[in-house]
This record gives structure tokens, sequence and C-alpha cells, in this order.
């Protein structure tokens, strides 16, 4: 069975998107490569300000740092993270940072905030983690959490 360059998770054969870490797969997954580049991964040291990369969907390579306690994402241009696209809730998401340790909170969007794959209310980030926010594919790079 084919395994996931980005985290070596096998990959279910047809598969467009690692289940275990959100990476997205190109071509058939006998053979494939990460769609997009990725500045930071799970095995790179953490970064001194923690940042999320939009590895794919609208705006892929932009990267946003969390240089303040507090960050908002959503399709509001207001928002300190803006991303524009309808599957995004106005204001989707909060990116806060205490004692070193950055977590991600839904905000009561109506597609879900995901990490790892997974649909989280709210979640702890540790280094290397994919935070999937509509079509919005991102890479979570800085202090670890867990």
């Amino acid at each position: 069975m084919p395994e996931c360059p980005a985290c070596g998770s096998p990959i279910e054969a047809n598969h467009r998107e690692c289940a275990a870490c959100g990476a997205v797969l190109e071509g058939a997954t006998e053979d494939f490569a990460p769609v997009g580049s990725v500045e930071a991964g799970p095995s790179e040291a953490p970064a001194a300000v923690p940042s999320l990369t939009v590895r794919s969907g609208p705006d892929a390579g932009e990267r946003f740092f969390l240089d303040r306690d507090e960050l908002t994402i959503g399709r509001d241009p207001a928002c300190d993270v803006f991303l524009n696209d309808v599957t995004v809730s106005r204001h989707h998401a909060v990116l806060r940072a205490a004692a070193g340790v950055v977590g991600i909170e839904d905000a009561g969007s109506l597609n879900g905030t995901y990490v790892n794959g997974v649909r989280v209310d709210s979640a702890i980030l540790g280094h290397g983690d994919s935070v999937r926010i509509g079509r919005f594919l991102m890479s979570f790079t800085g202090g670890g959490g867990r």
C-alpha cells in the first residue's frame, strides 16, 4: 500500500488527500507528490513566530504569522487571516497563543474547522499539524503544544 509523502501514513487507492495529515496528493496514489510546497514540515525545527501556511486551495503559498496573542480567521475582510471563499464563514475560527501554546477554536462556523483531518471545536496545535478551513488546507509551523 502506498504511503503519504508528508507523514508516512498508508493511503487507500484512488484517494486524493491523506486522511491522517490532509496532504493533497497529485495523480495516482501509487505514484504521488504533494501539491505546492510547504515551507516547514513535521521534521523541521519549529519557527520562532508560529504561522499558518496555505498548502492548497485559494491563496496557496500564502503565510500568516501569529505575531500577537490572537488572530481571527474568516471570510470577513476585517479578519486578521482573510480567506476569501464561500466555504469559509465570515468569522470562522480564532487562533490564540498563550504561554508558548497555540490553539485554534472554531467560532461556530457552518463547515467546521479540521485539525489533522478531524473536525474540532477547539484544539492545541503542534508543529506540522494540518488545519483545514473550507477549501483551504494549511500547515502549522511553530512551537509544539502537545
